[in-house]
């Protein structure tokens, strides 16, 4: 960055009253969700994000020799007031965006990213960055390992973001950054109301034919409340298949479900395929202009893959037999829906409706009748978080006394083993207007010795709300995901590192997962599954035989499953091993580029779509997945070999959680994680245990 002006410089002075002025006076620094309003936000990013700069210049025009401590642990300190502000705020505009969040999100977001610039370009910053690294390697300088690779990785980090380009160069690179920065808010924020929009309503009780009691009660309560009292609202998860064509009776409603679902953000004022391509074309040429060929080896070369050649290699070993098992699968649905409709061809609609019915012939559970013995709190208390103490020596107590940011969010306060207070667990499992699709973990607070902060983590689901005094009943894709988000939550409440930004999930994006992957194998343990499988109403455990079923078809369905991954994360690649040249430039080829991408690839299976298109992936282009998507099944070789390793060792043993935690969960990005992987292993990860998992045996060779 260029030297401060005067109108920089004074941090914007901060209204004391502003709940973001000072650290939390609340329990582990949770935010002052009772004073916190909209109004607060604008203002505190501003003054964070001066004062932050001031911090960062006084670190660069330092005339005395770099050290870690006036360098390294200088920058890891500034940022305070920035950090705290934009943890909360990032979390509520995904969670509960308001118009008036949205609005301020898209003014903020150049900004930041201008931000961010100024202080990775400097040059000044990056001499002493540079130098520190040289004394290390040198032998001139001593460091511990958490410190040594803090340095490594803030060296390549500024290098990746254009600290050794020419001024010219650079100028371009903001320009591009702002771009991207611009085109990605607008992108989630234009399929968040695209999402909405596409909720289909109906009207007649006729067409509910299917849907499960508990279901169609939440489908009512969704269209009173958007005020269609009489009438029921299906309202739209982020991935192509909708839980409700599962159960859906009528097949032209099912098909009407599936189009509103694959044409969000195709037309009208909620298209989103500009914001996709030019996000494309921009990534495109920011890459080559640091030196990469396309944006998937920019992405791919500071992961664990190593580069884009490996990634495609994977996904090409893998794909083949994925396609045969689904041809497989798809074989006995259309007998089945030819019985019913003579001459008809199995759609993307018909699918999961099949897939039960034959399922139910051939002696599987369904989900109709697995949800009544799935409701939420009973999966929470007695199957995720009894796991995590089991494992871990962790219990909970819900705070009822502190509040989140919107009054569906529960608040747990988390405890160690031995009684030490750990950090809190926030939990927002219900969808509404204003969240984004989709489930993720986000931090409020990051885990840090130097800073002495511990851990402030929450889960976002997209569970439809029942009425008041319902169950909240789940299918069990959404148990798997409750188990699989927290397991990104425990990630962050482990975490026992010194430097904040080596925090908790702060690990490469094709690693990221792997934690979270391993935690959903206590859904399938035996005994954790028996005691929160209890039906809501009568507490009769889940019949035996189901149980035994259900575990024994774990591999059922997965042809689909990996076909239709597959397909998003090929498409992502595709898109992103673009040259800007190659980016098209009308949106009406956005659907032809898409199919002629995944036949490339081999996906030839009609009625297993893509689990996100183009036009909804927001993993690539709202979120931080872009060329990374293939990180799932990247991450899932290490999660399939470590699930073989809690078998070898006896399982849901404290004693397996604690070598869990020390060696994997509690280094966070404190070193390099596949070194964390070997230590708990012994060895690099083996793919075959992936391979058996998912029905993949014929790719072995």
């Amino acid at each position: 960055m260029g030297r401060m002006t005067d109108s920089d410089t004074p941090a914007r002075a901060l209204d004391p009253a502003n709940p973001f002025a000072a650290p939390s006076v609340l329990p582990y620094g949770l935010p002052d969700y009772r004073a916190v309003r909209t109004e607060h936000y604008r203002p505190a990013v501003l003054a964070g994000m001066a004062q932050h700069r001031a911090e960062v210049e006084a670190i660069a025009a330092r005339a005395d020799a770099p050290t870690v401590e006036n360098t390294l642990e200088a920058l890891e300190r500034a940022g305070a007031v920035l950090r705290r502000t934009l943890h909360a705020f990032f979390n509520q505009t995904s969670s509960d965006g308001t118009p008036d969040l949205e609005a301020l999100q898209l003014e903020l977001a150049p900004r930041l990213a201008e931000h961010e610039d100024a202080i990775d370009l400097d040059p000044r910053v990056f001499a002493r960055v540079d130098a520190l690294r040289a004394a290390h390697a040198e032998g001139r300088l001593a460091l511990e390992p958490d410190t040594a690779w803090l340095l490594e990785r803030t060296r390549t980090r500024l290098v990746r973001a254009g600290a050794r380009l020419g001024a010219a160069e650079q100028v371009r690179l903001r320009e591009l950054n702002t771009a991207i920065s611009e085109h990605s808010t607008a992108f989630e924020r234009t399929l968040q109301a695209a999402s909405n929009a596409a909720a289909v309503l109906l009207t007649d009780e006729a067409e509910t034919a299917g849907l499960p009691a508990g279901a169609k009660a939440a489908a009512a309560q969704a269209a009173a409340g958007r005020g269609h009292a009489g009438g029921w609202l299906l309202e739209l998860i982020l991935p192509s298949q909708q839980p409700a064509l599962a159960w859906l009776e009528d097949r032209s409603v099912r098909e009407r479900l599936w189009r509103a679902t694959a044409g969000r953000g195709l037309n009208g004022e909620h298209d989103t395929r500009g914001h996709a391509l030019a996000l494309v074309a921009l990534r495109a040429e920011r890459a080559q202009l640091l030196g990469y060929e396309h944006h998937a080896d920019y992405v791919a070369q500071d992961a664990t893959a190593g580069s884009a050649a490996a990634v495609a290699e994977m996904l090409a070993r893998v794909t083949p037999a994925a396609v045969a098992n689904g041809h497989a699968e798809a074989a006995p649905l259309q007998e089945a829906l030819e019985r019913d409709v003579p001459g008809a061809t199995l759609e993307p609609w018909d699918w999961a409706y099949y897939a039960e019915r034959v399922g139910a012939e051939r002696g599987s559970v369904t989900d109709a009748q697995t949800r009544p013995y799935l409701e939420l709190d009973r999966v929470l208390h007695d199957g995720v978080l009894a796991a995590a103490h089991r494992l871990y020596g962790l219990s909970f107590t819900e705070r009822t006394d502190l509040v989140g940011y919107h009054p569906d969010v529960r608040v747990f306060e988390v405890f160690d083993a031995d009684g030490t207070g750990l950090g809190l667990f926030l939990g927002d499992w219900f969808t509404r207007e204003t969240k984004r699709g989709g489930a993720w973990m986000n931090a409020l607070v990051d885990q840090s010795r130097l800073l002495d902060e511990r851990p402030v983590v929450v889960n976002n689901l997209n569970i439809p709300k029942p009425p008041p005094g319902e169950p909240a009943l789940l299918t069990w894709d959404e148990v798997i995901t409750m188990f699989h988000e927290f397991g990104h939550a425990l990630h962050g409440l482990l975490s026992a590192v010194r430097w904040p930004s080596q925090s908790g999930t702060s690990v490469p994006r094709d690693f990221v997962e792997y934690p979270s992957q391993v935690n959903e194998m206590w859904a399938w343990e035996p005994d954790v599954l028996r005691s929160f499988a209890v039906h809501h109403a009568t507490g009769e455990p889940m019949p035996a035989e189901w149980v035994d079923t259900l575990l024994a078809a774990r591999q059922d369905g997965e042809g689909y499953a990996t076909t239709t991954y597959l397909a998003a994360a090929l498409l992502d690649q595709a898109w992103h091993r673009l040259t800007p040249d190659q980016v098209p430039t009308d949106v009406r080829d956005v659907e032809r580029f898409e199919a002629d991408a995944l036949a490339r690839a081999g996906l030839t299976v009609h009625a297993i779509p893509t689990r996100y298109r183009t036009s909804y992936f927001a993993h690539i282009f709202a979120g931080g997945y872009a060329a990374g998507y293939y990180s799932y099944i990247w991450s899932e070789v290490l999660d399939a070999d470590t699930v073989e390793w809690f078998r070898e060792n006896g399982g849901l043993r404290r004693e397996n959680g604690d070598t869990f935690r020390a060696r994997l969960l509690s280094r966070g990005g404190s070193q390099d994680p596949l070194a964390s992987f070997r230590e708990l292993r012994g060895r690099d990860a083996s793919i075959d245990p992936l391979l058996v998992r998912r029905g993949l045996t014929g790719a072995a060779a």
